[in-house]
C-alpha cells in the first residue's frame, strides 16, 4: 500500500504511544495500528481529531506526493 499519511512519524515526534493515541481518540489499538501502518486510512473528522491532539497542522500527517500532468496539445 502506498504512503499516504504520517501518522506514525507524528506520534513518535510527539513522543506518543500508540495504546494512549487509540485511547485519546476513542478507537481500537488495531485500527490506529493500521492507520500507522498505512494498511487503512483515518476519515478527515479523524484527521482533524488526530492534528489536534498531536497539536500540528493536519497537513503535516498527509504525505506529499509530486503529480506529473501530461497535456496532449
Amino acid at each position: 500500500m502506498e504512503n499516504l499519511n504520517r501518522i506514525k512519524g507524528a506520534l513518535a515526534d510527539a513522543g506518543k504511544m500508540g495504546v494512549w493515541f487509540a485511547g485519546q481518540l476513542g478507537k481500537d489499538s488495531v485500527t490506529v495500528s493500521k492507520w500507522c501502518t498505512n494498511t487503512t486510512q483515518p476519515d478527515l473528522q479523524t484527521l482533524a481529531k488526530i492534528s489536534e491532539l498531536l497539536n500540528i497542522d493536519i497537513r503535516e500527517l498527509i504525505v506529499k506526493r509530486k503529480v506529473n500532468i501530461q497535456y496532449d496539445l
